[in-house]
């Protein structure tokens, strides 16, 4: 029998970070850390980030995250 793996919180990045010109900074450690993260606006998820290599990875295994 297959063990699923624990669902883990995802990270939340205010976009108020993004203002005050740490975008390059919090793109770059998601990548490092080949995560995802919420963007939030008011405390409400408004977008998702997500790593490269997490994006390839969900298109082998056929999941289209650009689909309707």
């Amino acid at each position: 029998m297959e063990e699923k793996k624990p669902i883990l919180p995802i990270e939340h990045i205010n976009i108020g970070e993004f203002n005050r010109g740490q975008s390059s900074k919090l793109i770059r450690g998601l990548a490092e850390r080949d995560s995802t993260a919420f963007v939030l606006k008011n405390g409400k998820p408004i977008a998702v980030l997500i790593s490269y290599e997490k994006y390839e990875r969900l298109l082998k295994q056929g999941i289209d995250i650009n689909e309707k």
